[in-house]
Parts: structure tokens; sequence; C-alpha cells
């Protein structure tokens, strides 16, 4: 895992994306440089995606409900990563989510699956979905997440790409 600063030293970037169903955009590696760390939540659809991301920061991925060939059935259904004295919970669909995340001193759950960007806080812990990255559904707009870690907080924002 890439060094990240302890709270209250600088900024740092995290890169937040999901359901990218094979599909790396331009917009979307654009929206993402300067990123310490990208978290992948699911849906990925092929290495390359993994590969493209990893050309900017390191990147922890989850496996989707979609990702069953292509090498990513071996991605892990969920993952724990602490970033910057944060812990993040990372998986595909919120409604698997299956510990307590107040109990278990969670910062932040990020998860994907609804192709709908969403930023919750609740009971102090900030439940973020970018959105989807991939090609596009229904009339959903292209998203993905930054979130910004600074003076000891966290500071997500949904980044619009098409």
């Amino acid at each position: 895992m890439a060094e990240s600063p302890g709270r209250g030293e600088g900024i740092y970037h995290v890169g937040v994306i999901s359901d990218t169903h094979g599909l790396i955009r331009t917009e979307a590696l654009n929206a993402l440089k300067g990123s310490g760390v990208i978290l992948h939540a699911g849906d990925v659809g092929s290495p390359l995606v993994l590969r493209s991301l990893r050309c900017i920061a390191p990147v922890v991925a989850v496996r989707g409900n979609m990702d069953r060939e292509q090498g990513m059935h071996c991605l892990p259904a969920t993952e724990t990563v602490e970033i910057a004295d944060f812990l993040f919970h990372i998986l595909h669909d919120i409604s698997f989510l299956d510990l307590d995340p107040v109990a278990a001193g969670m910062h932040a759950i990020v998860s994907g699956h609804s192709h709908r960007s969403s930023i919750l806080i609740d009971r102090g812990v900030l439940y973020l979905n970018p959105g989807s990255a991939g090609p596009r559904r229904f009339s959903l707009p292209v998203t993905l997440a930054r979130i910004a870690i600074s003076q000891g907080r966290l500071h997500p924002e949904i980044i619009y790409l098409a």
C-alpha cells in the first residue's frame, strides 16, 4: 500500500470507482490522477481496467456480481484497508454488509452495484457509492468519486464524467 500521511499532515487523495464493466474511460483516468490509492468497488469486468488504474496508483479492488470471468472471480468479496489512519471497508453491494461499521471502528463504507452515486454520513460513518464509471446504464450519469483526507477528516465528492 502506498505511504499515506497521518492525520493533520497535508492532503491525501483517494480515488473511488465502481462498475466499470470492462470499460476504462480516459476521463476516469484523468479524474483519478493525483490519487495516492484507488478503491474499486466491484464489477471491474477486465484485468485491463485494473492494469490501467495501477498506472496511476496502487489499487484495492473487490469482486462484483458480474466479475465471473477473466480472472476477476479471484478478487475478494470484501476488503478492509487503512488509509491515513482511517479504516475503509469495501464491498460491491451494500445489502451484503455483514458488520456494524461503528462497532467495527470503520470510518467509511465504499460500495457500488446500484450505478447511483451517493454520499451519506450515518452515526459518524461515511457511506460512499461512486456510481458507475463504465458503460452508461439507463439515463444515469457516469460518475466516480474522490475523497480528500485532510486535517483528520474525510472530504468526499462525486465527479461527473459524462
